[in-house]
């Protein structure tokens, strides 16, 4: 697959999940685009924590559950409406858990280039879901972040260190297809903007 294809195929996917197995040469190959990423001062600051485990991701499903009934209860109207159709996480319909974590101590105590941005490791992280994502794209797989959650329930959940901030969970595993149209745009909770709505000239300019 071209980039370019990859970049506008990739969907964050929720319901096309077959379960069937990933081949190892392909996970592999698909970490390994992932942990090629660029990150500042060569820190490689993330962690990827493969979970398999059927009684983890039904734990974790169920504290996804109860924080989207969280969030539900914060809308009203055509909104809740509208939430109520989307379908949020493919937990336990994937083949695989990926939780991606964020060392800020990776590189030791002075880390080239994030001594004025200290978000600049953080940033560095979502690089690697980024490769990630386009690689399990080109190979044919989906893949699903999921945000519904406390960030001390998963640490807790997967055994993570103190310093180490869990920053996705992600579905991953064969699908069936990726729908040609994202699910919020679908349902209608929002949709894609124009380019030049988002590109400034020299200066930003309010629209």
């Amino acid at each position: 697959m071209e980039l370019y294809d990859a970049i506008n195929r990739r969907r964050d996917t929720r319901a096309e999940f077959t379960g069937a197995p990933i081949p190892d040469d392909v996970l592999t190959r698909v970490l390994s685009a992932a942990h090629a990423a660029p990150s500042v001062g060569m820190s490689q600051p993330w962690d990827f924590v493969l979970v398999r485990s059927r009684s983890t991701r039904e734990a974790f499903h169920s504290h996804v559950a109860s924080e989207r009934d969280v969030f539900a209860a914060s809308l009203s109207g055509e909104r809740a409406e509208t939430f109520n159709r989307i379908k949020i996480e493919g937990i336990l319909e994937s083949t695989l858990g990926i939780v991606v974590g964020y060392d800020p101590t990776r590189g030791g105590p002075a880390v080239l280039g994030r001594h004025a941005i200290a978000d600049a490791g953080l940033y560095s992280a979502v690089l690697a879901i980024q490769n990630l994502w386009l690689a399990a794209t080109a190979e044919g797989l989906g893949v699903g972040w999921v945000s519904f959650y406390r960030e001390e329930f998963l640490s807790s959940l997967v055994g993570l260190p103190e310093q180490v901030r869990p920053i996705a969970w992600l579905c991953v595993g064969p699908v069936a297809d990726l729908p040609d149209v994202p699910d919020l745009e679908r349902f209608g909770w929002r949709h894609r903007s124009p380019l030049e709505t988002v590109v400034h000239e020299e200066r930003y300019s309010p629209r």
